[in-house]
């Protein structure tokens, strides 16, 4: 998965769901400047991450690696 992509998959589900970063980073217990490190493609997520991440967008984890796919193409 390339970082830059999820990051752009990541902000764009954020700010679909009017989420500001710091809201998504508390839902998510990880700190702020994390979420703005993985939406900058700085980086990468651990799987424990996404799965944290995709509970707080309320989609199943698969959802955000399919919508990198579809980026990718």
């Amino acid at each position: 998965m390339k970082a830059d992509l999820f990051g752009k998959v990541l902000q764009e589900m954020r700010k679909e769901r009017h989420l500001s970063q710091e809201k998504l980073a508390e839902l998510c217990e990880l700190d702020r400047t994390y979420i703005s490190l993985l939406e900058r493609g700085l980086r990468q997520p651990t799987l424990a991450t996404l799965f944290k991440l995709a509970a707080a967008l309320e989609i199943n984890p698969s959802e955000l690696v399919v919508r990198v796919e579809q980026k990718s193409d």
